[in-house]
């Protein structure tokens, strides 16, 4: 049977919004239309950082409803949801939802680790999982509500893109390549560790069917089809961590690629084809999570542009100007390396003043702190191109895999200011695009189980060059200033 022409609904989860796409994927065609875009504001309540996720699944609702018209009359042919990963909500006997699901930025998870420590050691716990100590991964979660009437009563835990499909379909199943960020799945056998469940004491039937990208979890319920207008429409089993997603919305030529996923994370890595357990790995704080088809995201998380978007939250909260393309042009003219952070400093994790937290790491490495809003904004784009290139520069070092070339996907695409500092950085070529990589990636894994597609990750690659716009940064400059500055931090 030859490949047809589908209308997909793909349902992109991220930390400040969500929205919904309405996708035409077919042979030699990939559109997408926004149909739907809605807030994601976390919510503070008894000092605990929470996700309303129940307004998240009404818009979601809302979305499908918008999708459903945009398709004029042809129907949808799937829905696929993928988020951000690690966070979870808890389902008692009756699966009624415990609760919102807490934000992974809530301080709380971190009073876990120490324990978990004390069972699993962190170069054991790293050999069976193989990721990148983050004290938010949900075992310190889960770890941290042990005691709590929440976890007593708690008889499933459902990552949020399985907990919303739960909510359209009835089922409960747990998508592998997010399962993969929790800290919990086995990096080699690609199942749930049991082993660490039992030393952790963790119920191992708390922990559903695993599925992978492209199965189909079920079909809407009639409650559902009541609230949306739809049909019995299937919800698809799709790369449902959205950097899962966003990799196969990688337009790249063979292997010799990095990417660099950029969004509020930026996610710096190579696809491989099997996890690398080393301990050189683990220091160097790299993360074996699953993607599409078998491959592996061997990455690290930068923090990204979490530093951007706080700082012009915290300017607008003050009445200053927080308008990011003015910024960036005033940014464009501050000289290079006036000051530089470490991304990776955990002082920028949590939610607050972030140019002041900017401007006292400065102070705290002997530099001068930026003086205005341009020289922060100058010495964050820096401060992330220089993360990316030693990212980068480490993962072809730890993985034996070169790459030619860096694809930068996501958000960060717009910022041509950092996508030229990137390719300065690196020393390669940067490809800036597709903005809408994970929605692009979660349609095309529904398209091809739908019998859309054809193929695998070269075809829909392939489909995404032929169909998406690039933009190609040169590196310029030299290296020495490059060097100059990491030497800083280090």
């Amino acid at each position: 049977m030859s490949p047809r022409e589908l209308t997909l609904a793909a349902v992109d989860l991220g930390a400040s919004s969500g929205r919904v796409m309405a996708a035409r994927v077919g042979p030699g065609r990939l559109d997408l239309t926004e149909v739907h875009r809605f807030p994601n504001r976390p919510v503070r309540t008894a000092g605990t950082l929470q996700w309303d996720v129940l307004g998240l699944y009404a818009g979601v609702l809302d979305g499908l409803r918008a999708a459903g018209h945009e398709a004029d009359g042809r129907g949808l042919d799937g829905i696929g949801i993928d988020s951000w990963a690690v966070d979870v909500g808890l389902l008692d006997a009756d699966g009624a939802l415990l609760g919102n699901p807490v934000h992974y930025r809530d301080a709380r998870h971190e009073t876990a680790v120490p324990a978990v420590h004390a069972l699993v050691p962190p170069g054991e716990l790293y050999r069976v999982n193989g990721l990148q100590h983050l004290p938010f991964n949900t075992v310190f979660q889960l770890a941290a509500m042990r005691g709590t009437a929440r976890f007593a009563a708690a008889r499933q835990a459902l990552l949020v893109p399985d907990l919303l499909a739960h909510w359209l379909t009835g089922a409960r199943v747990a998508e592998v390549t997010n399962a993969s960020t929790t800290g919990l799945l086995d990096a080699t056998t690609r199942q749930w560790a049991t082993g660490l469940l039992d030393r952790l004491d963790l119920p191992r039937d708390l922990f559903p069917a695993l599925v992978q990208p492209g199965e189909e979890i079920g079909r809407l319920t009639a409650e559902v089809r009541a609230e949306t207008g739809l049909g019995a429409v299937p919800v698809l089993a799709v790369g449902s961590h959205d950097t899962a997603s966003a990799v196969v919305g990688v337009p790249a030529r063979g292997d010799r690629f990095a990417y660099v996923s950029c969004g509020t994370w930026s996610l710096v890595g190579v696809e491989l084809d099997g996890p690398v357990l080393t301990e050189a790995g683990r220091t160097a704080g790299f993360t074996n999570e699953i993607g599409v088809d078998g491959t592996v995201r061997y990455l690290h998380n930068v923090m990204g542009l979490w530093l951007l978007q706080e700082s012009l939250r915290t300017w607008a909260a003050a009445g200053l100007p927080a308008d990011l393309p003015e910024l960036l042009a005033a940014a464009a003219r501050v000289p290079a390396f006036t000051a530089v952070v470490d991304a990776d400093d955990p002082r920028f994790l949590p939610p607050g003043d972030m140019p002041a937290r900017i401007a006292q790491a400065c102070a705290d490495t002997g530099q001068t702190p930026p003086q205005s809003q341009a020289e922060t904004v100058r010495c964050i784009v820096d401060s992330l191109a220089l993360a990316y290139r030693r990212t980068v520069r480490r993962a072809v070092e730890l993985s034996g895999r070169d790459v030619d070339v860096v694809h930068l996907v996501g958000g960060g695409a717009r910022n041509a200011l950092l996508c030229q500092l990137t390719a300065d950085a690196c020393g390669r070529p940067v490809l800036a695009g597709p903005v809408e990589a994970a929605a692009l990636g979660n349609a095309l894994v529904q398209a091809r189980a739908l019998g859309g597609l054809e193929g695998g990750l070269g075809e829909m690659r392939e489909l995404l060059r032929a169909t998406q716009s690039l933009v190609e940064y040169r590196p310029s400059g030299t290296d020495a200033g490059w060097a100059a500055a990491e030497a800083r931090l280090s």
